[in-house]
C-alpha cells in the first residue's frame, strides 16, 4: 500500500467520522426542535406501523432509533460528498451552512415526497409539511456547521 493510499483511506475514515457524529448531532437538534410542535413520533414510526405491523405507537423507541440512524447514515453521506470541498474553502464554516442548508432542503423534499407519500402512506397536512422542512433545514444547517468546523 502506498503513501497516497493510506492517507486517502486515513481522509476517508475521517470524514466518514464527522459524518456520523454530525449526523447524529444534527437528529438530535432537528428531534428536539420537532418535539414541542409535534404530537407524535417522528414519521418512522409510520414506516414501521405500515411495514412491520401494529400501530406506530408500538414504537417509541424502535422509531427514534430508526431515525437517529438514518440520520447518522445522512451524515456519513454528506461528509463523503461535501467535506474535502468544505475543507478546501477559505470558509469552511460558511461552505458548510450553506451546503447544509441545501442538503436539508433535499432531505425534506425526498422525505416528503418519497418516503411519506410512497412508503409510508401519509401526506402531510400545510402546517406539519411547514414544521418537517423546518425540522429538515435544522438537521442541514447543523450538519454543515459541524462539518466546517472540524477543520
Amino acid at each position: 500500500m502506498t503513501e497516497t493510499d493510506e492517507s486517502t483511506r486515513d481522509g476517508r475514515a475521517s470524514r466518514t467520522a464527522v459524518g456520523a457524529v454530525g449526523g447524529l448531532l444534527a437528529t438530535l437538534v432537528m428531534t428536539v426542535f420537532r418535539l414541542p410542535t409535534a404530537k407524535s413520533l417522528p414519521p418512522t414510526a409510520e414506516f414501521l406501523g405500515r411495514w412491520v405491523g401494529g400501530a406506530p405507537d408500538d414504537y417509541p423507541v424502535s422509531s427514534l432509533a430508526l431515525h437517529f440512524g438514518y440520520g447518522v447514515v445522512a451524515g456519513v453521506l454528506f461528509a463523503l460528498g461535501c467535506e474535502r470541498r468544505i475543507e478546501r474553502s477559505d470558509r469552511p464554516e460558511t461552505a458548510g451552512l450553506v451546503a447544509g442548508a441545501a442538503y436539508g432542503a433535499a432531505l425534506s423534499v425526498v422525505g416528503e415526497r418519497v418516503v411519506l407519500r410512497h412508503l409510508v402512506g401519509q401526506r402531510l397536512a400545510a402546517d406539519e409539511s411547514a414544521v418537517f422542512h423546518a425540522g429538515h433545514l435544522m438537521y442541514g444547517l447543523t450538519l454543515g456547521v459541524w462539518a466546517g468546523s472540524r477543520d
